[in-house]
């Protein structure tokens, strides 16, 4: 069959961030694309894969398994389990996991897994940084938002505490205290805030309080401008926490500033992730400072790269 004409199941979590890069690569294959939410009945639902063995009985869903995929995507733990038992159910079926499993590779044809998860094998892909469901035609496509400038703009993309950053008061104020001094010293430019889901209500309202008057700002209600600002924004600022985010913007190949959170515990992983973006010039630390610099890099867009890759290796096997 031809590569294009490929069924496709992605298999998730539900979580935005997990569907945004099965999405983005199985896009690359096909648009005939059945998502899929894994529901494991418990002990499953909390072990690690290969504790207990798989079967049938394992999953809630209700799988229209009379109708296989040519192609199965997976990301994340839960969806292990359930690629894994497609795998054994139709050995002919190609599984592709996004990344590190956590298992043995070979229960997968494809891993693509980041530079910065640190692993490799034959049967491994690495990607730089995350892969998402952008694209140019994406972003070329998206509508203008009334009243939202889309001239001398600079967004601001705001994560929020996890694991392993700090995302408290204290350090709402010190990015607040950043963009008062930039916009005070480029009354032109248009500051557009966004925050992300994982923004506590705590640092909306201090967002709010300290920028509310000098930016126009999306703090969860109404459409949300992401798309737009990765259009029109002439620089991005984000915050470190998020891996996502940062690969997202840097599709556009415009500047990014990294607003650097403290840590709880450091991570080699995100260390790995900020140190090969500053490689490649696509972040710099965004400190204090009158004026935002002008940078250049190679846009990534690391779903298509990836999917290049995979399609190259499939025609060869099938040889």
């Amino acid at each position: 069959m031809n590569i294009t004409n490929y069924k496709i199941w992605t298999l998730t979590d539900g979580s935005e961030g997990m569907v945004s890069q099965v999405l983005g690569l199985a896009k690359e294959f096909s648009d005939e694309i059945l998502e899929i939410k894994t529901n494991l009945y418990f002990p499953w639902s909390f072990l690690q894969p290969g504790i207990l063995p798989i079967n049938k009985w394992t999953f809630k869903n209700n799988l229209p398994i009379e109708d296989k995929p040519n192609l199965v995507i997976s990301c994340g733990r839960k969806s292990v389990y359930l690629s894994i038992f497609l795998k054994k159910k139709y050995n002919d079926i190609i599984n592709i996991h996004i990344q590190n499993p956590k298992i043995s590779f070979d229960n997968f044809n494809y891993i693509v897994a980041p530079n910065h998860d640190m692993i490799s094998g034959k049967n491994v892909i690495n990607s730089i940084g995350a892969l998402h469901k952008f694209s140019p035609t994406i972003i070329t496509n998206t509508k203008d938002i009334k009243n939202l400038p889309s001239k001398n703009l600079i967004s601001c993309i705001i994560g929020g505490q996890n694991n392993h950053y700090n995302f408290g008061p204290k350090e709402a104020e010190s990015l607040c205290k950043k963009l008062l001094d930039l916009k005070k010293h480029n009354p032109e430019i248009n500051l557009l805030i966004i925050s992300s889901r994982r923004t506590e209500s705590s640092i909306k309202i201090i967002i709010k309080n300290k920028l509310g008057e000098i930016s126009n700002l999306w703090l969860g209600e109404g459409y949300n401008p992401y798309v737009f600002s990765l259009k029109y924004s002439s620089h991005f600022i984000l915050t470190s926490d998020s891996t996502s985010m940062i690969s997202e913007s840097a599709i556009t190949g415009k500047p990014i500033y990294i607003h650097h959170l403290p840590y709880k515990r450091i991570s080699k992983r995100l260390e790995s992730f900020h140190n090969e973006f500053r490689m490649l010039n696509i972040t710099r630390d965004f400190v204090f400072t009158k004026s935002l610099s002008n940078w250049t890099y190679n846009p990534l867009n690391e779903s298509k790269r990836i999917s290049g890759i995979i399609k190259e290796r499939i025609i060869e096997d099938s040889k």
